[in-house]
């Protein structure tokens, strides 16, 4: 895992996997910090919980009355997730620009174009600077399979006005993204429901 290197965050003990014991926390020294302008986020790895996260991220900024825009690259507006309809409400600029899973999709070429669609409108919500969180929700997937330019989505991020924050999910985030980021969780799948044959199921999985 990625985090694991660096050991937790918290000082609550070491890595820990389910079942397991964990050391009592031990008194460890402070380090000196300093406020950045902004921050960005990466929430990978092949577990259940990336878009979750970034929610919640999306809700505190906007109980801080920051601008909020969120652009997902893979979804489709069939879902009609909970969150959709809660954090719209309260401020949130939405933006559902896929056309779904890849395995429900009959032509990937026009998929293709719906990323770069949306990835267009992603870099001028950065670049004007309007925005106080921009959400790239599941932008890993089309950079891996070749529909983005990596090098233009790691240097657009890179060189954002100095106040965007911005939060980025997906599985198998690369090398480039994960090097620019302030801080990267990696979750990492011990059972689905869905492995079980269990459906999604609305107020828990959208």
């Amino acid at each position: 895992m990625i985090e694991s290197e660096r050991g937790d965050s918290d000082g609550l003990g070491g890595e820990s996997h389910p079942g397991s014991r964990i050391d009592p926390p031990t008194k460890r020294e402070r380090p000196k910090t300093v406020r950045a302008p902004s921050i960005v986020l990466v929430n990978t790895g092949d577990g259940k919980g990336k878009t979750t996260a970034a929610m919640g991220v999306v809700l505190r900024a906007l109980a801080r009355d920051w601008r909020v825009v969120v652009i997902q690259f893979v979804k489709s507006g069939r879902w009609h997730s909970g969150e959709v309809r809660l954090l719209s409400g309260l401020g949130a600029e939405w933006h559902t620009m896929g056309d779904g899973f890849t395995w429900e999709v009959d032509d990937l070429d026009h998929s293709a174009e719906l990323a770069v669609d949306a990835w267009k409108l992603a870099r001028e919500a950065i670049e004007s600077g309007t925005f106080d969180l921009v959400l790239l929700d599941e932008i890993t997937y089309p950079i891996n399979w070749g529909w983005l330019d990596e090098a233009e989505v790691v240097a657009t991020i890179a060189g954002r006005p100095r106040k965007v924050n911005i939060v980025i999910t997906g599985r198998n985030a690369p090398e480039a993204i994960v090097s620019i980021a302030d801080t990267v969780s990696e979750m990492r799948k011990v059972k689905h429901a869905f492995d079980a044959g269990i459906r999604a199921a609305k107020g828990i999985d959208f």
